[in-house]
């Protein structure tokens, strides 16, 4: 049988039909020159403002703090809203749903939102519940009331460093590492506060950052109290020691007890560490001294406990010296 023969010979041409794929695409435009760059840019923002939030439940009547990429919060529920509120928790927009029954807490979130310059939406129960269900809550979590909280505006640590030593008292900072409780960096702040610290310094990464739970918890101190967050702790805190400061590192294995701290009139950071694993390794490397603090009858003191006892010697040693 004779074997089957291909036909072979000139490929037909596409007659100029691919000459424009074949030339390449040419340089793209700068962005002010596309007319469409914004457009693209705010569609952009607006899918990911509307990505669903990752819920972390707080105090309240089934209520829930819906944390967003962009560090704003949205509180969910009557209690959380009404506490928010009277703690002056820097809010954009109260959202009420238009058929609520009569409801002290209603009335008190609209009058404190009032007094606070905050914006008051009235809109469907549908809205309400879609703005749930969209981060994984029941329709029922808003009880017809959620607050819009804007997101935290930290300082940097030059700029920190820049206000302690412009001070009249001798520069003072506090800094946490590894604390991971908003509750505590909440506590702490209002100690720093008390005792006349000049700011906070936190980790950008596996630490607490400013919320409406730490926001609640310093009582309102965090409305004057700057917070710088900081990419490297270490970094940062070596930063300050070339700038004429001391670092005093809080542990429960320090070699130097409190009441010896004379560091304590001199420009000083003060080092908090997290109530399990203390101070970490490096950070611990970077301290001029470690400090203990004498105690008895427990293993080791909450961390915003011990920020407070460490914060008054200082105070008390700088009086003292005057």
């Amino acid at each position: 049988m004779p074997s089957k023969r291909t036909k072979k010979g000139p490929t037909k041409g596409s007659g100029g039909k691919g000459r424009r794929a074949l030339e390449g695409k040419k340089g793209t435009l700068p962005a002010e020159k596309r007319h469409w760059y914004a457009d693209k840019q705010r569609a952009r923002a607006d899918r990911s403002a509307s990505r669903p939030a990752t819920p972390v439940r707080v105090a309240g009547d089934n209520g829930a703090a819906l944390r967003r990429r962009d560090g704003s919060e949205l509180l969910i529920g009557r209690n959380p809203v009404v506490e928010a509120l009277r703690a002056r928790v820097p809010a954009t927009r109260l959202l009420l749903a238009n058929s609520l029954d009569p409801d002290e807490r209603i009335t008190e979130a609209a009058r404190l939102a009032g007094q606070q310059g905050v914006a008051v939406s009235e809109v469907t129960r549908a809205e309400l519940d879609r703005r749930c269900e969209g981060n994984g809550l029941p329709k029922a979590a808003h009880q017809g009331m959620i607050l819009q909280v804007r997101p935290y505006e930290y300082w940097t640590a030059e700029d920190l460093l820049d206000e302690a030593r412009r001070g009249e008292t001798t520069p003072l900072a506090v800094a946490l590492d590894g604390v991971t409780d908003p509750h505590n960096l909440g506590a702490v702040a209002r100690s720093a506060a008390a005792f006349g610290a000049n700011g906070l310094l936190v980790p950008e990464r596996r630490a607490a950052g400013v919320t409406t739970a730490a926001w609640k918890a310093s009582a309102g101190t965090l409305a004057r109290l700057p917070v710088a967050q900081v990419v490297n702790l270490t970094r940062t805190l070596r930063q300050y020691q070339e700038a004429g400061f001391f670092v005093a590192g809080l542990d429960a294995e320090g070699d130097t007890g409190l009441d010896q701290l004379e560091l304590a009139t001199e420009p000083l950071v003060v080092v908090v560490g997290s109530e399990g694993r203390g101070l970490s390794r490096l950070v611990r490397e970077t301290c001029d001294v470690v400090v203990s603090i004498p105690i008895r009858g427990v293993e080791s003191l909450n961390a915003s406990v011990a920020a407070g006892v460490a914060l008054y010697e200082v105070a008390r040693r700088r009086t003292a010296a005057e």
